[in-house]
C-alpha cells in the first residue's frame, strides 16, 4: 500500500470516526394510559420505562466518555472554547436527567391511575 493510499484512508477514519462513536439519544419509552390499561399493557410499560432508562444510563455515560475524550485531545483550545464545551456537555447531561425525571413521575402517575381504577 502506497503512501497515498495510507493517508485516503487515515482521512476517511478520522472524518467518520465522529459519526460512528456518537452517543444516540434513546427512543422515550411507551407509557399506558393507566385508567384504561390492562395488567399486560402495565407490565409492558413497565419494562418499556426499565430499558429506557438503561439506555439513558448508556448514552449519559457516552456523553462523559465523548466530553472526557474531547477535552483530552483538545491540544491549542483556549479556556473559552473549553468552557463552552463543559457547559454543552453539562446541558446536554442535565436535560437526560430531567427527561427521567419526569418520564418516571409520568409511570408512577400512571400506576396510581390503574391502581385507583383496579380498585372500582
Amino acid at each position: 500500500m502506497n503512501m497515498k493510499s495510507k493517508i485516503s484512508i487515515a482521512a476517511v477514519i478520522l472524518f467518520f470516526a465522529p459519526v460512528a462513536f456518537a452517543c444516540d439519544y434513546p427512543k422515550r419509552a411507551k407509557i399506558p394510559n393507566g385508567a384504561t390499561a390492562s395488567t399486560e399493557q402495565m407490565l409492558a410499560g413497565q419494562k418499556s420505562v426499565k430499558e429506557y432508562m438503561a439506555a439513558m444510563d448508556e448514552y449519559l455515560a457516552c456523553i462523559d466518555t465523548e466530553d472526557k475524550e474531547a477535552m483530552e485531545s483538545a491540544d491549542g483550545a483556549n479556556d473559552e472554547e473549553l468552557a463552552r464545551r463543559t457547559a454543552t456537555t453539562d446541558k446536554k447531561y442535565n436535560a437526560a436527567v430531567n427527561e427521567m425525571e419526569l418520564l418516571a413521575a409520568r409511570f408512577n402517575e400512571e400506576v396510581r391511575a390503574y391502581k385507583a381504577a383496579q380498585a372500582d
